[in-house]
């Protein structure tokens, strides 16, 4: 949803932290959208007798940021002081944690369609949410709609969340009980998401509970117990960067990344630049979590990255050289350096990941460019 701008918008908001053992670092890019509807929240230390448990989420609204805003400063809340939920002094258990996660989220969701019942035309907008509630023991991975989240444990991709598309079987079978269909892989031939927070125009079937309803807010919850030996780091993100981006891709170019820096910020931002590059078009936002145990910087990575920044100035300037009197639009120095076989470009990302630094090269022998032409568009970067 939503309609595109000339030119991305590449201004990032950042955020980082550390506390109960986890390091966590944040960004968030509105990119070519031509509004910003994501939201998140990143907690450390939890109230009512929770000060080891941790909260992190990524919301991705659609048809406006209403609903993304509200769940992003209310849904903790709505989580961790409902009965079931019993976290009031005694740690919960496994069970009432997970039953009061999927209680916060019906609570939200009836509170938000309470409130825009309550002004002049119903808020239309909706939001996928994706987090993480960290316990001393446990990880509990919740998900509500397209947004996901992983686990890298031991160098490998441990576990990640299940989209809710509504060309899943069970979701479909949902979607048709309540009388609607499934057109285009979209909900009515509309949504594209089969659960979410808001979306109340697909909430509204007479005799239908909130969870049997064409778009449910009902997320999936699952618990993991940790490992402090094995668990590396969890990643949450928007589908602004699983569009272009697969689980075992993102999850080398973070391990690629925290060899060469431990700023956390800067390798979400690595992240939201290269996934603008391979050619997303949403709004991108991802938080980055890491245990203990996540990769530490490594001399030899950092060593081997500097060369390859020194390859790519060397080869830009070979490039520039080459044609002669004209100088080549910025567009001819990314394809011809896509032919080429350029070692030690880190995976996942590949050479994408490195257009800033090719970019800022070719700014400086170029200053006289026309930078409408040289960066307005990526579907033609190639």
């Amino acid at each position: 949803m939503g309609a595109f701008l000339d030119k991305p918008k590449m201004e990032k908001h950042n955020a980082q932290g550390q506390g109960n053992g986890l390091r966590y670092g944040l960004s968030s890019m509105q990119g070519w959208r031509v509004e910003m509807e994501d939201a998140h929240t990143a907690v450390i230390g939890l109230p009512n007798g929770l000060d080891g448990w941790s909260f992190f989420a990524v919301y991705d609204g659609h048809a406006g940021s209403q609903v993304a805003k509200y769940c992003c400063e209310h849904l903790l809340d709505h989580i961790t002081s409902n009965h079931d939920f019993k976290g009031r002094g005694a740690s919960p258990s496994v069970e009432s944690v997970k039953t009061g996660i999927r209680t916060g989220f019906l609570q939200i969701d009836e509170q938000m369609r309470l409130l825009s019942e309550k002004k002049h035309g119903a808020d239309r907008s909706g939001s996928t949410a994706v987090g993480v509630l960290i316990s001393p023991q446990h990880t509990y991975f919740i998900n509500c709609g397209d947004s996901r989240g992983l686990l890298c444990r031991n160098r490998k991709v441990y576990f990640f969340t299940q989209d809710h598309k509504p060309n899943n079987p069970l979701e479909k079978e949902r979607i048709q009980n309540a009388g609607g269909s499934v057109m285009i892989q979209r909900v009515n031939g509309s949504l594209a998401v089969s659960r979410a927070l808001g979306d109340f125009d697909y909430k509204c079937v007479h005799g239908k509970g909130p969870t049997e309803q064409l778009v449910s807010p009902e997320p999936e919850v699952y618990e993991i117990e940790r490992s402090e030996d094995d668990d590396q780091f969890i990643i949450l993100a928007c589908d602004g960067i699983w569009d272009v981006m697969g689980n075992e891709e993102l999850c080398e170019f973070v391990r690629s990344r925290l060899e060469v820096t431990d700023d956390l910020e800067r390798v979400c931002n690595e992240i939201v630049d290269t996934c603008l590059y391979k050619g997303s078009r949403d709004n991108m936002s991802v938080i980055l979590i890491c245990f203990p145990n996540a990769p530490k910087v490594l001399p030899e990575a950092v060593k081997r990255e500097a060369e390859l920044d020194k390859f790519l100035e060397s080869r830009v300037e070979e490039i520039i050289k080459k044609q002669g009197e004209g100088v080549p639009d910025l567009v001819h120095v990314m394809r011809t350096l896509q032919t080429e076989s350029i070692p030690n470009l880190p995976p996942g990302g590949e050479l994408a990941s490195k257009r800033s630094v090719i970019e800022a090269v070719y700014n400086r022998l170029n200053p006289y460019r026309n930078d409408d032409a040289d960066s307005a568009s990526t579907d033609d970067m190639w």
